[in-house]
């Protein structure tokens, strides 16, 4: 369905593994996208592994009521037992509100990567 919406070619059908599953399409672009005003913006950042600092990053989104839509943790493959963790949460990264949080989120993290903000589906 995505494909024909979008006229887009499908590369493979029936690829998945469970008929339950969802699959997020991404549309990438060159050129930033202005506030929709139901935006979401998606980041990755990497931190120490300490207890608490995952609490410590996550806590300017909670104090400024931004809403979280997805935290997901992944491995990186230069060290054991480090990772990177992608989070996509309400809100675009040109308003005050996100701004204050991503200047707050970098102060705590080793990396964080503004991956882009767009119009919620």
């Amino acid at each position: 369905m995505a494909a024909r919406l979008h006229d887009v070619p499908v590369l493979r059908r029936r690829i998945e593994d469970n008929p339950y599953n969802s699959t997020r399409f991404l549309v990438l672009g060159r050129r930033p996208v202005p506030p929709s005003g139901r935006d979401k913006t998606s980041i990755l950042f990497s931190m120490r592994n300490e207890p608490g600092v995952l609490y410590s990053i996550l806590q300017p989104f909670a104090e400024r009521r931004l809403n979280l839509t997805k935290i997901e943790s992944r491995p990186t493959k230069r060290r054991p037992w480090e990772y990177v963790n992608f989070v996509d949460f309400e809100g675009h990264r040109d308003t005050e509100v996100v701004r204050a949080v991503l200047a707050a989120v970098t102060e705590r993290c080793q990396f964080l990567k503004v991956l882009g903000s767009y119009p919620a589906a």
